[in-house]
């Protein structure tokens, strides 16, 4: 699917920068931030709904250790 992707100044430099890092194209380095953006906020997610589980399961302990 085509897309217009508009850019201020700075973002764009910051984009040239990742493409040239990545030694790829500025679309091709959209797509990767795009994909490696979306894991790291799926993983964030996971490990926080994770912790709360185990903050819930282990309530009592650690209200006990607090105190």
């Amino acid at each position: 699917m085509a897309m217009t992707l508009r850019l201020d100044p700075e973002d764009d430099q910051l984009l040239r920068q990742l493409a040239s890092q990545l030694n790829t194209s500025r679309q091709r380095a959209v797509v990767e931030a795009v994909r490696a953006y979306s894991a790291s906020v799926s993983h964030q997610r996971t490990v926080s709904a994770l912790a709360h589980e185990e903050a819930e399961h282990y309530r009592t302990l650690l209200d006990r250790l607090g105190k």
